[in-house]
């Protein structure tokens, strides 16, 4: 597969979106973005908010997309979440950083979903 790596990204974010939906996932917010970082997707479900990286690949010469989430990618989502709650009334959730990793090769799919991750 040779698309565009920004191509890739948005392809991976609509799989990432379909599969927290067919979970019962409700999303809150796309992209949010912050001087911190950017959120891909922020979601609740049973009254806990996650905030999700979503890392596609269409090979694993580099790694598998999760190994991507690094400790500085993690603590840049959560500066961003912090202020993602400043702005909106969240009080009584839970509070989850969360990773979905899509590997499509030869139009086949794989989806992991981490939904609680922190170091």
């Amino acid at each position: 597969m040779s698309q565009h790596p920004i191509n890739i990204g948005k392809l991976g974010e609509k799989k990432a979106l379909l599969y927290l939906k067919e979970k019962n996932y409700s999303i809150v917010a796309k992209n949010f973005k912050s001087k911190f970082g950017e959120i891909d997707i922020i979601a609740k479900k049973d009254h806990c908010l996650y905030f999700i990286e979503v890392k596609t690949r269409t090979n694993i010469s580099k790694g598998m997309p999760y190994e991507a989430v690094n400790y500085t990618k993690i603590k840049h989502i959560e500066m961003a979440a912090k202020y993602y709650l400043l702005k909106n009334d969240y009080k009584d959730y839970k509070l989850k950083i969360g990773v979905i990793s899509i590997l499509i090769i030869n139009k086949k799919t794989e989806i992991q979903f981490w939904d609680n991750i922190s170091y």
